[in-house]
């Protein structure tokens, strides 16, 4: 099995760096504004990129606040079906370091490698959000290759 993992430290108080990858609003400022769900231990949440369908289901199986949010994805591509995403995040009052592994996958061929870009700008873009800039969740992306 194979694994996308991305270290970032964020310049934020770990409760709201917590909040934007355990709640849906949190999660439309950095990802994608298309979500839909419930964001509770057991609940799915859906994510849209523009199909009629979402791209992916999530099911939230563990919250322990203010420091991991891990999903199951249920729904989605057949490379993510069955892999399991995980926000670990810790403070050391400086900043909120955010350890992102997204585990299980089962070839390391170009879509992972496309995910991998792509789960690294989206992070970097949550950053940016919290230091001031902006986060550039779908659909204000910049596409990287023909996967988005």
């Amino acid at each position: 099995m194979h694994a996308i993992r991305h270290h970032v430290g964020v310049n934020a108080p770990i409760g709201e760096v917590y909040a934007a990858f355990a709640s849906r609003a949190g999660l439309a400022g950095w990802w994608t504004r298309d979500v839909r769900g419930e964001e509770h231990p057991g609940g799915r949440l859906a994510f849209g990129f523009g199909g009629p369908e979402p791209a992916a289901v999530m099911e939230v199986a563990e919250l322990d606040p203010p420091s991991l949010v891990r999903w199951r994805c249920v729904e989605g591509p057949d490379e993510w079906r069955g892999t399991s995403l995980s926000f670990e995040l810790t403070n050391d009052g400086a900043e909120t370091a955010v350890l992102f592994t997204h585990d299980g996958w089962r070839d390391a061929g170009v879509f992972l490698h496309h995910c991998s870009t792509k789960w690294a700008y989206f992070l970097l873009g949550l950053k940016s959000g919290f230091e001031g800039g902006a986060a550039t969740p779908w659909p204000d992306d910049a596409p990287v290759s023909r996967w988005g």
